[in-house]
């Protein structure tokens, strides 16, 4: 059903060079500050608008971190950009200070053919820890603020027999990473279900699925579904060069005879900071889990693939992570 869907998963472990300050929620200053570094690295007429750029059509910044619909594009045709490749995934711990000399780590899932650019995320981060995270410090006599600076010390793929080393921070060499999870992977993941009627989804960061064109505090299981299929339909066709041929309408329709059966969400609101559109933006979510009864076969996959990719707006931050269990 997936099996041309690829992607890569990573842990990049870092330490900070000096006190680093984050916001309550750090995956929207880590995915901005990537932006901020990638568009440096890669950005070669440094005054010109990406929009009349005479490059954007073989800009690796644009299409990892603006990911504009190509102009010949049969889907979303009237959005300004289509899902971006990636997904930042921070800590759980909610760390707000970190001191220097101290570690800390972070995922990262690169999607489709964004792990051509891998070197690209690498480098961009290793910009970003020069240019310093977060804020909360002074500099110098006029006082502005500015992040903290981090060295990058390990890059590690997720694979079938665990973390693997792909970078060396000493000699500076960077290995290709290879796709994990592969399809055998995902094939695992959901056996471990067998055929279970009853499935507990634990969102574990705030997840932003819309309804009727409102956000949802308490998803039904057609609600996930509907999000996860217009996520993942997104990713193939654009990163995975393939659209998917599902029949939509009836996994749809199945969705709604799975029931649920318990929930203990609550709504979590956050605030981010967006340098872009020079505004703060509210981007509040549901977590906590919710079980669901019903026949999962035609799912299971699609769910399996949901906790690699995450759901809902706003993934690209971490948003919409979630985990599968059985009641």
């Amino acid at each position: 059903m997936f099996s041309h869907i690829s992607a890569g998963r990573f842990v990049l472990r870092l330490k900070a060079l000096e006190e680093i300050h984050l916001p309550a929620y750090e995956g929207s200053t880590l995915r901005g500050g990537f932006g901020h570094a990638l568009k440096g690295v890669c950005c070669a007429l440094k005054r010109q608008e990406c929009s009349s750029c005479m490059l954007r059509d073989r800009c690796v910044y644009l299409y990892l971190f603006e990911t504009p619909p190509p102009p010949d594009t049969e889907m979303m045709r009237l959005y300004p950009s289509a899902p971006h490749p990636f997904v930042i995934e921070p800590p759980l711990n909610g760390r707000r200070v970190i001191a220097a000399g101290e570690p800390f780590e972070f995922g990262l899932v690169v999607i489709g053919r964004a792990l051509d650019y891998f070197p690209y995320f690498v480098y961009a981060f290793m910009r970003l820890g020069e240019m310093g995270l977060g804020g909360g410090r002074r500099d110098g006599a006029a006082g502005t603020a500015r992040g903290g600076k981090f060295s990058l010390e390990d890059v590690c793929a997720m694979s079938a027999v665990g973390l693997v080393s792909i970078y060396d921070s000493g000699g500076q060499s960077l290995k290709r990473p290879a796709p994990w999870p592969d399809q055998g992977a995902i094939g695992a993941r959901c056996e471990t279900f067998g055929a279970t009627r009853r499935v507990t989804v634990c969102f574990r960061t705030p997840t932003r699925i819309k309804s009727d064109g409102r956000l949802t505090d308490g998803p039904e299981f057609h609600h996930l579904t509907r999000s996860l299929l217009r996520r993942l339909s997104a990713l193939s066709y654009f990163h995975c060069a393939k659209r998917l041929e599902l029949d939509f309408k009836g996994l749809i329709e199945r969705a709604g005879s799975i029931e649920r059966v318990s929930s203990e969400l609550k709504w979590h609101d956050w605030e981010r900071y967006s340098g872009r559109q020079k505004q703060r933006m509210t981007l509040g979510g549901f977590v906590g889990e919710a079980t669901f009864a019903g026949d999962f076969g035609d799912f299971l996959p699609m769910l399996a693939w949901g906790e690699v990719v995450h759901v809902g707006k706003a993934a690209s931050f971490g948003l919409g992570r979630y985990m599968l269990g059985q009641d």
